[in-house]
């Protein structure tokens, strides 16, 4: 992003934690594309029949974000992070009603290891729903796994970018990052073999 729109979006996220709501209007043509990417992103990890498509993921966290009134953003990594835990739960909201409809069936499975991870062989499929309970788990344990797990994962952040949200050294969100999917992945096994 060149200096000038980095400029002009730290002045938009300011005016929007100040109440300026019209802010927000002026931010997404700015991310857009970034928020269309991430949105594309989540709804790769979906079933392929997916009926949310990329254009109302994007759309939906916007509104979401637009119901906020005292919400801080200090800059386009924030703004980011932010949208990428919004599209976790929305796409957690949608299977949950998904499945409620259809009584349980069709689990839908996702890989904790994405294109963000380190090639790992094949990743074991998840089911969204246990990832999101494991992760709330998680974040009872240690906020600071759990947080780098979103970032990463569902927001889509690099290493460094994630180490410069959480103000926190690139080796630590490194070791951490490790670490958290390796304990979300004994828990939702856990989870799967109790019931």
């Amino acid at each position: 992003m060149c200096p000038t729109h980095s400029k002009q979006l730290g002045e938009l996220f300011l005016n929007w934690g100040n109440g300026d709501r019209e802010s927000l209007d002026e931010i997404l043509p700015l991310i857009y594309d970034e928020l269309r990417r991430l949105a594309r992103y989540h709804l790769r990890q979906q079933r392929p029949n997916h009926t949310l498509q990329t254009t109302a993921l994007v759309h939906e966290a916007y509104l979401r974000l637009s119901r906020e009134t005292s919400l801080v953003v200090e800059n386009r990594t924030h703004f980011l992070g932010l949208a990428g835990q919004l599209m976790r739960w929305i796409l957690v909201d949608y299977e949950r009603k998904r499945r409620t409809a259809k009584r349980g069936a069709g689990a839908l499975q996702l890989s904790l290891d994405g294109p963000l991870a380190s090639g790992l062989p094949e990743a074991p499929r998840i089911d969204l729903l246990a990832l999101d309970s494991a992760l709330d788990k998680l974040a009872k344990l240690d906020e600071q796994q759990s947080r780098i797990i979103e970032l990463r994962y569902f927001a889509g952040l690099s290493i460094q970018d994630t180490a410069q949200f959480l103000g926190i050294s690139p080796a630590t969100v490194k070791r951490s990052w490790t670490s958290a999917r390796a304990w979300l992945l004994r828990e939702i096994k856990q989870q799967g073999d109790s019931l």
